[in-house]
């Protein structure tokens, strides 16, 4: 698998930064604990079915203490629309309960007290931290770790050893900058299936690992 050089690493990161300088977290939220909520939500769906019923859910339950004391079937029925939905509803009470027993109602900015919640892993208290504190973060989801080892800035199997490679390819203070940018293009450009390569900013950096060679 093809790696990109130093110097087209830094080339690459400064091409991302112009290409998407609005790039930020697409799920809608008002405070960390939304945004976790939000997140632990995303799992095996996307940012746009979360959006649609977390403002439903948000009114009904604002905080950690009211969303502690929710009534599983309830919260079920706000929740169906997106997947994993029994799974999730049990998760953010339970979260919700433990951030009320062990931290007054409020998230945690610590790795490790974020990753105990339930249904919280390291994609997700990644997410958190960078976006909801401003923490230097790299959150490795299905967009990062497609790009980062297809485009050449890792050349990995896993998510925890792309983010690692990801952490040390990138300088510090590019970190959450790429990890939204690469989300975007991701989305927009550089899809899963049928990557639209001809519109693609990127295009004479990117190694194409995966890739049938342009014609």
């Amino acid at each position: 698998m093809a790696k990109l050089k130093k110097a087209q690493m830094a080339e690459l990161i400064k091409k991302m930064g112009e290409l998407y300088p609005e790039a930020e977290c697409a799920l809608v939220h008002d405070n960390p604990f939304q945004l976790l909520i939000a997140v632990v939500l995303s799992a095996q769906t996307t940012d746009k079915s979360v959006n649609k019923v977390t403002p439903i859910l948000f009114s009904r339950y604002p905080d950690a203490a009211s969303l502690a004391s929710a009534n599983q079937e309830e919260l079920e029925e706000i929740l169906k629309p997106i997947g994993m939905y029994r799974t999730k509803a049990k998760n953010i009470i339970a979260l919700s309960r433990m951030l009320v027993e062990e931290h007054e109602g409020r998230v945690p900015g610590d790795y490790g007290q974020l990753t105990k919640l339930p249904g919280v892993g390291r994609k997700t208290a990644n997410v958190v931290l960078a976006v909801g504190f401003g923490e230097p973060r790299i959150a490795v989801d299905t967009h990062v770790f497609r790009l980062a080892n297809r485009i050449g800035l890792t050349a990995e199997k896993n998510v925890l050893n792309t983010e690692l490679a990801l952490m040390k390819a990138i300088p510090k203070e590019h970190w959450i900058m790429m990890h939204h940018a690469l989300i975007w293009h991701g989305r927009r450009v550089c899809t899963a299936r049928n990557p639209k390569c001809d519109e693609c900013g990127i295009y004479g950096l990117c190694c194409r690992n995966g890739l049938e060679a342009k014609s």
